[in-house]
C-alpha cells in the first residue's frame, strides 16, 4: 500500500519523458553528444549519457512546472545520487570507458517565457563504498 503513494501517475510520467527530450535537445545546443536516453537497469535510471568533449557524462534531468515543491535543483537526494552511481557503474560494466566520468545534473524549471535551464556540471561525485 506504501508504494502506490510513491508511485508515479501516468500524467506526471508523460511529463518527465517530455522534460527528458527538450533537456536531450538543450545538452546537443550545448555541444553534448548523447548517446544514450533512458537507460535502465537493475540498479536503477540514467535519464541521459552523453559525451561533453572526452568526457562521459551520467545526466540527472529534474523539471518543475511549478515552484511549489521548490526548484527542480533541490529535488536531487544523497540516495538519489547513490542509485544513479550504481547505475553508472553498472552501466561502465557493460559499455566499458577508459575515459573520465562524471555525474551531471540539468534542472529545468517552467516560467512564464518557456523553460530555464540550469546545468551543474560535475554536481556530485560516486560516493566511495
Amino acid at each position: 500500500m506504501g508504494d502506490e503513494l510513491f508511485r508515479q501517475q501516468p500524467h506526471t510520467r508523460a511529463q518527465g519523458r517530455v522534460g527528458e527530450s527538450e533537456a536531450a535537445d538543450w545538452l546537443r545546443r550545448q555541444g553534448y553528444r548523447v548517446v544514450a536516453r533512458n537507460v535502465a537497469n537493475k540498479a536503477g535510471e540514467i535519464d541521459v549519457v552523453a559525451w561533453d568533449g572526452g568526457t562521459l557524462c551520467f545526466i540527472e534531468v529534474k523539471s518543475r512546472s511549478t515552484a511549489t515543491y521548490g526548484p527542480a535543483i533541490e529535488a536531487i537526494s544523497a540516495a538519489k545520487q547513490r542509485k544513479i552511481a550504481r547505475a553508472a557503474a553498472l552501466y561502465l560494466a557493460y559499455h566499458p570507458c577508459d575515459a573520465p566520468c562524471r555525474f551531471d545534473v540539468l534542472a529545468m524549471d517552467l516560467a512564464d517565457d518557456g523553460w530555464r535551464f540550469t546545468l551543474v556540471r560535475n554536481a556530485f561525485e560516486a560516493p566511495s563504498r
